[in-house]
Order: C-alpha cells, then sequence, then structure tokens
C-alpha cells in the first residue's frame, strides 16, 4: 500500500507541473494576442490620427495659399499704382535727355556750319 500510495504521490507530483504550465502558457498566449491586437489598434489610430493632421495641414494650407493671393494681388495693384509714377518721371527724364542731346547737337552743327 505503501508503494502504490508513493506511486500515486509521485505521479502527482510529476503531473503538477505539466498542469501548472498549461493554465502559464495560455495565459501567455492571450496576453501575446491582446498585445498584438492593442498593436494594432495602436498602428490604426496613429495612421487615422496621421490622416487628420495631413487633411488638417491640407485645409490650412489651401487657406494660407488663398491669402496670399489675395495679398499678392493687392501688393500688385499698389506696386503698379507706384511704379506709374516712377515710369512716367523716367519717361520724362528720357524725353528731357533726349532733347538736350538734340539741341546740343543742333548748336555744334550750328557752331561749326554756321547757319
Amino acid at each position: 500500500m505503501q508503494k502504490i500510495l508513493m506511486g500515486f504521490l509521485l505521479a502527482i507530483f510529476l503531473a503538477t507541473p505539466v498542469f501548472a504550465d498549461t493554465p502559464i502558457v495560455e495565459n501567455g498566449k492571450e496576453v501575446g494576442h491582446a498585445f498584438k491586437k492593442a498593436g494594432k489598434e495602436v498602428g490604426h489610430a496613429f495612421k487615422e490620427g496621421g490622416k487628420e493632421v495631413g487633411r488638417a495641414f491640407k485645409e490650412g494650407g489651401k487657406e494660407v495659399g488663398k491669402e496670399a493671393k489675395v495679398i499678392g494681388k493687392e501688393t500688385g495693384k499698389e506696386a503698379k499704382k507706384e511704379g506709374r509714377p516712377v515710369g512716367e518721371w523716367f519717361r520724362d527724364a528720357g524725353r528731357k535727355t533726349g532733347d538736350a542731346f538734340r539741341q546740343m547737337g543742333r548748336d555744334i552743327r550750328k557752331f561749326f556750319v554756321g547757319d
């Protein structure tokens, strides 16, 4: 009887680690699956967040571009307005310079040809 009891206790003693390992392995697998699932969800969240940030930058860029276009048009109009007087001044100065050179040429001709 003692040998049977020792054999039975030995069998239980040897089988206990197997029973203990099974829940640990299963828990480990569950933890692994949970990490995998959480990783996928986090990756998906980052992807969606990145898309939203990209859309926001795109919309913001469009608005900034529109404002820059309006400002550019206004600046161009102002530059054109300011450029006209400057252009007129150069045109007048060029005419006066040309007239002065023509008159100087006539005066030189008069001096040498005599009129």
